[in-house]
């Protein structure tokens, strides 16, 4: 059997799987039965300075649905907990001392002055938490007071007050960085540079979720209006996964431990963000829309597949992936590929003639020779992919290199690598060739 046990700043946990700072999280009688059900750790719900914050009494959360009903993301106007401050550090003292195998890190949020920092850290500190969370990313609310992702837009801001925050405890210091930016690498840096232990990521999208087409209000609706929210759920796991892969693979912050955030709804998914370098893995969505159950699920499921594949631990698993990521331009421009259909598995629903048809290529049939037949017409197809996408039936149309002559352009594909930096479409690399 694998071993799954984990270790993220030096906290050891018998699973990578952690609830994030989130509802879930918000009170130790959610955290006591969360370790029941096997999580390995929590980020307790964001805590700020009394007088406690105010949330609606109304709708707090909107909702994405597939076809089939099936939830992929949440829209969220809740804010940090509005329960006292004592109170919460009350109960994380308790839950830590309950539970000293699983992993405790308490999500912070104050004004940006340097006394508020100290004196919140102090205090957490007295209830042996593990760690805490710089929370730098929530997109709604707070950021209108000047906290939040008003914070972690702007790098300056995060490398001064992770450097407070540094001068100011002991505990590991991770700093959770908001999506809601142009190139994630510029708030990374300014966290390692202000001395973070990790970093975590990502915090919710800012969103409209969808408007209410009788009132005219976005939703959710709060006596008659509404507001943007944060984002979460499955539909941001790619923005997720992108940006972790950033970070794990910038010179600058390559190294730095990550916690990947992002649309973890199944083992797979934990996985995937492992192997672009997070070391554990945070969930919320998930846990609000199954139960904390579904961390059983995650659990055997990650057992097997590590099993079945023959690792043995996690460190066999993180960062596999990063050295396979790179720049567009960096791309084997030689590598050819063509569609192939199963003829056996096909079962003529037409989609992706109509697809390739009306938005691609016009390189698969509808007919041949008077019958419906859907094949692939290789002096046409561009190896694009869009009919697999579409594809209902899995693995009926799959991807095949081919070498020789392209039917398409009816030039020799080389044999060798080659990118757009020596292309000779490429004016920068004509310009140099002819220095």
């Amino acid at each position: 059997m694998a071993d799954l046990r984990s270790e993220f700043l030096g906290i050891r946990t018998p699973n990578p799987f952690w609830l994030a700072s989130a509802p879930p999280t918000d009170k130790e009688y959610n955290v006591v039965r969360a370790f029941q059900q096997g999580w390995g750790g929590v980020v307790w719900k964001t805590l700020g300075e009394d007088p406690p914050i105010v949330n609606v009494s109304g709708p707090r959360y909107g909702a994405t649905w597939g076809p089939d009903r099936r939830l992929t993301g949440f829209n969220n106007i809740e804010l940090i907990t509005d329960r006292p401050l004592e109170i919460n550090l009350q109960e994380i003292k308790r839950v830590k001392r309950d539970w000293p195998d699983r992993g405790l890190i308490v999500s912070l949020m104050v004004p940006c002055e340097e006394a508020n920092w100290a004196a919140i850290l102090k205090r957490v500190e007295e209830t042996e938490a593990d760690g805490v969370e710089l929370n730098f990313g929530c997109p709604h609310g707070m950021s209108e007071r000047g906290m939040g992702s008003a914070v972690g837009q702007v790098p300056e801001y995060i490398e001064m007050v992770t450097r407070w925050c540094k001068q100011h405890t002991r505990m590991p210091v991770v700093v959770k960085l908001t999506p809601n930016v142009t190139d994630i690498r510029a708030p990374a840096r300014a966290a390692k540079a202000g001395g973070a232990d990790a970093v975590s990521l990502v915090n919710t999208v800012n969103s409209i979720i969808a408007v209410d087409i009788d009132t005219w209000a976005p939703q959710p609706t709060i006596d008659g209006k509404g507001t943007h929210g944060g984002y979460c759920g499955p539909a941001i796991k790619p923005i997720a996964l992108h940006m972790v892969a950033e970070i794990a693979r910038d010179p600058q912050t390559r190294g730095i431990p990550i916690s990947g955030i992002g649309g973890v709804t199944v083992w797979r998914d934990a996985v995937e963000f492992m192997a672009l370098g997070a070391t554990n893995v945070q969930v919320c969505t998930a846990a609000m829309t199954y139960g904390f159950k579904v961390v059983k699920e995650m659990i055997a499921g990650l057992n097997d597949w590590m099993d079945e594949k023959g690792y043995t631990r996690l460190s066999e698993i993180i960062g596999r992936a990063v050295p396979n990521v790179t720049d567009w331009q960096y791309l084997n421009l030689n590598y050819v590929t063509k569609a192939r259909i199963d003829q056996d598995l096909c079962i003529k629903c037409g989609r992706c003639h109509v697809v390739c048809e009306d938005t691609s290529h016009q390189a698969i049939t509808a007919t041949v020779n008077g019958v419906r037949h859907f094949e692939v017409i290789d002096s046409e197809c561009v190896g694009c992919n869009l009919c697999v996408s579409v594809c209902p039936v899995e693995n009926c149309i799959t991807m095949e290199r081919i070498t020789g002559i392209d039917p398409r352009t009816r030039e020799p594909i080389p044999d060798t690598y080659g990118n757009w930096t020596t292309h000779p479409n490429n004016p920068n690399a004509i310009r140099e060739a002819a220095e």
